[in-house]
């Protein structure tokens, strides 16, 4: 027989917390999805990653042979001594495909889907547009650190006399630091990629953006050496947080509130550009023009 304090009575009222809870769990587990898959598919190239490894290793090995002769000849250049100048090179070598900050990832994906219209498919999964691609692009900076990230920085500890962190700490704000940077790369070339909306080929934008991010990152020259305002307006603009923030957390030039205001650099940029694009994707999908549909 049943309780008559229960019969009729409702189940406990537990509030809006537990569906809001249920649905970011689901939101997140899909996402984790979508990163692994882009790991998975990213790992299926090996022979291009291998290629891309050796031709990364090569043209580290060139480059810190020529930053050994220019310090040679001008020692302290803009505050590196020479162990820390062929340390920079072999950072930007295995971060140059894992922000990627010559472009690419996600990007060639989005713009065949503009050129196909299959774009329209995309604005109507049951997920947010800007937060499937960049689930996308973690996983595959998540590969791209594993082999291009790491393998050219080790050639280059065991070949050159390298500088590497002193403090334990500094690996785990260095990695800290590659994540914002990451964030930040995104946030760059999400922006690009939206201009698809009106253009319906971003090639010509990806290219300019690919001529700046490789001065402005700090990529082919450190940004300490850039003569006066052009220096200045190096530091603040969003491609410094990409190379040359991460390089100076990894060789330790910055500490105490100088890291702080180093990592808040980057995280600022991250979130600017990431609300930037999440603006210009509400203003693109008001009126979607597909090319071909």
């Amino acid at each position: 027989m049943q309780n008559p304090a229960t019969v009729g009575a409702r189940p406990p009222d537990t509030g809006p917390a537990v569906p809001l809870v249920r649905h970011t769990a689901a939101s997140l587990g899909l996402y984790a999805a979508v990163a692994r898959g882009a790991f998975r598919r990213y790992s299926t190239y090996r022979a291009a990653t291998l290629a891309g490894t050796f031709t990364n290793t090569v043209f580290g090995i060139i480059l810190a042979s020529s930053f050994l002769a220019l310090w040679q000849a001008r020692p302290g250049l803009g505050g590196y001594d020479q162990s820390q100048a062929v340390t920079y090179i072999w950072v930007s070598q295995g971060l140059l495909v894992t922000i990627a900050v010559w472009g690419g990832g996600f990007q060639d994906d989005v713009q065949d889907r503009f050129r196909s219209g299959d774009i329209a498919v995309d604005l109507y999964r049951p997920v947010d547009f800007q937060g499937w691609w960049l689930a996308t692009d973690l996983g595959r900076a998540a590969f791209q650190a594993l082999i291009r990230g790491t393998v050219p920085m080790l050639v280059g500890a065991l070949v050159f006399r390298s500088r590497l962190p002193e403090q334990p700490l500094t690996w785990v704000f260095f990695l800290l630091s590659v994540l914002l940077a990451l964030l930040v790369s995104f946030g760059l070339r999400f922006l690009v990629s939206i201009t698809g909306f009106w253009l319906h080929d971003s090639e010509g934008v990806r290219a300019v953006m690919l001529v700046v991010s490789m001065f402005f990152s700090g990529m082919l020259l450190p940004i300490a050496l850039f003569p006066g305002w052009l220096g200045d307006l190096g530091r603040a603009m969003p491609w410094a947080a990409l190379i040359k923030v991460p390089t100076d957390v990894f060789l330790e030039r910055a500490s105490g509130t100088g890291l702080l205001g180093a990592l808040g650099f980057q995280l600022g940029w991250a979130v600017a550009l990431l609300a930037a694009g999440r603006g210009a994707q509400w203003l693109a999908t008001r009126r979607v023009v597909v090319q071909g549909g």
